[in-house]
């Protein structure tokens, strides 16, 4: 198994359509056949000192390996996203694990 988790920080002057068309983008990446599961999210009201709340959107995708997680990067969805939404990120974060 694979996990592909993603921060993004998305520039402040993104209009509410802009989140909720990044947002519809992200759930897109649900149809790429070798994600198993896709988690979308924002950042959750927790306040501790070891807790990130910056990030505007998380996603993590679970992928069976890495061949799946390969055939991903390059699927036409997620470039799509990638073309469209890259301009707006303030800054981006992965981690992978196995």
């Amino acid at each position: 198994m694979l996990t592909h988790h993603v921060l993004f920080w998305l520039k402040a002057d993104m209009t509410i359509d802009q989140k909720v068309a990044f947002k519809q983008s992200l759930e897109a990446l649900k149809r790429v056949e070798t994600a198993n599961s896709v988690f979308i999210g924002t950042p959750a009201p927790i306040e501790r000192a070891v807790v990130d709340s910056s990030y505007t959107f998380s996603l993590t995708v679970i992928f069976d390996d890495l061949a799946g997680h390969n055939v991903y990067q390059t699927h036409p969805l997620h470039l799509a996203f990638l073309d469209s939404f890259r301009m707006y990120f303030e800054k981006i974060v992965i981690y992978d694990a196995e």
